[in-house]
């Protein structure tokens, strides 16, 4: 089927559900491993008590795809899952800082790691269901916007509530001002879902007769797994090369999720006790950080698509990452709170390119029938990482900096920049199907037939995720 292009504010409707779905899940990267140590959590346990959402993502993400494949309904395809998802992730959000036990923040993390998933893995899929080739770019780019202003507005929230003469802590030491976020933020995730949800429609299967019989002779949860498998054997040369990007990207990322915020404690405003006002202070200057490099994205965002006209898309990624990298090694050299802010600005402009090329290289490289499932596989690569910082950051920490080892966060954010370097010149291996004048078709039936192994000239290495302390 030709789609038509969209305008402008049927692109603005389609991805404003980001907006929502990032502002819930910049406060979580931003302040749940702060929140663990104030309910009493040492350094080394932090990263494993990450590991619940990531390892509920890689079941959920390639499942709620391929279901969302399957699905047509009054609501469409996608949006049963857009809204499923925002109403769990709600409920989650609002009742997180209340918080009395490690165990019952960990257990609502999990929660809304998993509802969050329902919720944004749909979307990716929804831009390619909505757009034709040219406009994808366009698409994936929109939603890097609202990605980046929701989590501007998350991260800097706290710092603004502290400002405004909200002071004090709950019973179980939380402050008030990432409590009364949170809750903002539930009203904030579910409102901006909605809007997409009733303000753009989706195209029904070409042959509806067809699509109803195939869903008939499905049966099961085990015939999605069987897709899903089918999926990681038949994928395309293409998605296994961003693969090899994707996993050195996310670890740089999660490097810097899980231990900026402590460093910015330790480092720049030297306190050293997780307890005391300077440290608390630390922590909001640090999550303030945050949305600058937010900041930076919703704006050069808007850039992307001529500057990926102007040269390509895998030169404009790579030279995102390397201005991520770069930033984040800076790190060690920044004593004043100040200039910490300018680390940022580099790391928006790797995160607004993280989020819409890679995508867009992508979506023209997988077959429309199974959009959704592939775009659920690929998430894998973001799940993976966060698995190994979950499981291998504490040991590693252990081993490399010492028990207790103040530095630590601040090795751990270098070694952030060393991953998204690495990433970078991975990007230069990827073969992008639309920006080669081969038949789109002919590419995908190739593919299928091609074996499952890596580049050689892109082989991964050992590695050692969201926004706390060693």
């Amino acid at each position: 089927m030709e789609k038509p292009r969209l305008s402008f504010w049927q692109l603005f409707n389609m991805s404003f559900g980001f907006l929502g779905i990032q502002f819930g899940w910049g406060l979580q990267l931003a302040n749940m491993s702060a929140v663990y140590e104030k309910l009493g959590a040492r350094p080394d346990q932090v990263p494993l008590l990450w590991l619940a959402a990531p390892v509920t993502g890689l079941l959920i993400q390639p499942i709620i795809g391929a279901m969302s494949d399957r699905t047509w309904g009054r609501l469409g395809r996608r949006r049963p899952y857009f809204l499923a998802g925002a109403l769990l992730a709600s409920v989650a959000l609002f009742f997180m800082p209340t918080s009395s036990a490690l165990w019952m923040a960990a257990g609502l993390l999990w929660i809304l790691d998993a509802s969050v998933n329902v919720s944004m893995e749909p979307f990716r899929a929804f831009v390619a269901d909505k757009l034709n080739t040219s406009q994808r770019t366009a698409g994936y780019v929109m939603q890097s916007f609202f990605i980046g202003l929701g989590a501007s507005m998350a991260n800097a929230l706290p710092l603004f509530l502290s400002w405004m003469g909200v002071k004090g802590n709950t019973t179980s030491g939380i402050p008030l001002s990432v409590k009364y976020s949170f809750q903002f933020g539930a009203l904030v995730f579910l409102a901006a879902v909605l809007w997409t949800v009733f303000t753009t429609g989706e195209y029904p299967p070409e042959d509806l007769e067809a699509f109803e019989r195939e869903k008939q002779n499905r049966h099961g949860i085990g015939d999605v797994l069987r897709e899903v498998g089918a999926a990681l054997r038949e994928m395309p040369v293409t998605m296994r090369q961003l693969a090899v990007v994707q996993v050195f990207t996310w670890l740089g990322l999660f490097c810097m999720w899980l231990f900026f915020v402590p460093a910015t404690a330790r480092h720049v405003f030297v306190a050293s006790d997780p307890k005391s006002v300077l440290y608390t202070s630390g922590i909001e200057w640090g999550g303030f950080a945050f949305a600058f490099y937010s900041m930076t994205c919703f704006v050069v965002a808007l850039a992307l698509p001529k500057l990926a006209a102007a040269t390509s898309r895998k030169t404009v990624h790579a030279g995102a990452l390397i201005c991520g990298g770069a930033s984040l090694l800076s790190v060690y050299l920044i004593h004043d709170k100040y200039v910490l802010l300018l680390s940022m600005v580099g790391v928006g402009i790797a995160w607004a390119s993280i989020l819409s090329m890679p995508y867009a290289m992508l979506s023209t490289a997988l077959p429309a029938k199974r959009m959704g499932v592939y775009m659920g596989v690929f998430n894998f690569f973001i799940v993976i990482p966060e698995i190994i910082a979950s499981l291998g950051f504490g040991p590693l920490i252990r081993l490399l900096f010492g028990v207790d080892n103040p530095n630590a966060p601040l090795y751990v954010v270098m070694m952030g920049g060393a991953c998204l370097l690495t990433a970078a010149a991975c990007v230069t291996f990827v073969r992008d199907v639309g920006e080669r004048d081969v038949p789109f078709r002919a590419v995908i039936e190739g593919d299928a037939h091609e074996p499952f192994i890596l580049p050689e000239s892109a082989q991964p290495v050992p590695s050692s995720g969201p926004g706390g302390r060693v």
